[in-house]
């Protein structure tokens, strides 16, 4: 099943473990239900190298409307002599109204020291399909290829 993350999933081209984002945000999904996303981040990789260190944040909905939950996944990898080392952190980061999230990211990347880029938004609204097309777009849209990555 490696077919189906070759070229698809190359929005990141100078990325030395293009699966890695692919794998994070298919893990998130585990971790927090593509029913409960409002919307996704994800923040262009920095790379160094064989290394390349990835974040995205998740708004997730909740029962009160004038709230969502913010959940940030993180990772590490590197390519190796052995195949990829793939290292992934998750962390709730509290609620917010939505308005103000947009706002936060603007944030995260204003005050950083590590040059992130402007993130990519992508607007779920709990719609599984919308979370499959964007895991499909980082070249992950085969779940059977989940175990490829350690």
């Amino acid at each position: 099943m490696q077919e189906s993350r070759k070229a698809v999933g190359r929005p990141f081209p100078e990325s030395p473990v293009p699966e890695a984002m692919g794998r994070l945000l298919t893990l998130l999904e585990k971790r927090v239900g593509a029913d409960a996303m409002d919307r996704v981040w994800v923040f262009p990789p920095l790379v160094r190298g064989r290394k390349e260190w990835g974040l995205v944040a998740v708004s997730c909905l909740t029962e009160d409307p004038s709230q969502r939950t913010l959940v940030t996944g993180r990772y590490a990898a590197e390519m190796t002599g052995k195949g990829v080392l793939f290292q992934p952190e998750f962390m709730s980061e509290g609620s917010a109204p939505p308005d103000r999230l947009r706002p936060v990211m603007d944030g995260v990347v204003r005050r950083s020291d590590l040059q992130l880029g402007v993130p990519r938004e992508t607007e779920i609204g709990g719609d599984v399909d919308k979370y499959q097309a964007l895991l499909g777009e980082y070249g992950w849209g085969d779940r059977s290829a989940d175990q490829a990555i350690h």
